[in-house]
């Protein structure tokens, strides 16, 4: 009997595995991530970003790119025919969704949803054809790295949006 509880209080579900692990996490196809670890140093600490054998097959960067979001900043939603996103949080805390509407795809329909920070860094490998959004959830701007195997094309950009409120995608920021 838990009798002192107040009405309509919920018990949390488990968030993370004993080895500090997302609990019940399933990618999306072809999405991977990369735990990686801050060395602490007699001066600050060392973060490795990216290596080519982190990436598997897809070894190519053709640009890198930097994003500065403001404390709320929202980018959503959006998606590439062609490009692979390599997302990785430099400073601050940010919320990185992932939308699967690729109906050959055996996760078609799925979303996945990550808080990164350079406190606990990942890189996030996103594929081509997967919408995603990122979403600034600190009160500091915050940093995100983009390692593109597909530089931005100026005069046809391999780019296509959605508006952060749309209906075709479950999710709400």
């Amino acid at each position: 009997m838990n009798d002192w509880l107040l009405d309509g209080t919920i018990q949390d579900g488990q968030s993370i595995t004993a080895n500090w692990q997302p609990a019940q996490r399933s990618l999306i196809e072809g999405v991977q991530i990369r735990d990686v670890q801050n060395v602490i140093k007699n001066n600050g600490y060392l973060t490795e970003i990216c290596r080519t054998d982190w990436l598997g097959e897809n070894t190519h960067i053709d640009q890198v790119f930097q994003v500065a979001l403001w404390p709320g900043g929202l980018s959503a939603w959006h998606t590439h025919e062609l490009t692979t996103d390599r997302l990785f949080v430099t400073f601050g805390t940010i919320k990185i969704v992932l939308y699967d509407p690729r109906p050959e795809s055996p996760t078609f329909g799925q979303v996945n949803e990550f808080r990164v920070s350079h406190i606990r860094p990942q890189l996030i490998i996103v594929p081509p054809k997967v919408y995603h959004g990122v979403q600034n959830i600190g009160p500091d701007t915050a940093l995100l790295l983009n390692m593109v195997d597909v530089g931005y094309r100026y005069e046809l950009p391999d780019h296509f949006r959605l508006e952060p409120d749309t209906g075709l995608i479950p999710y709400r920021f």
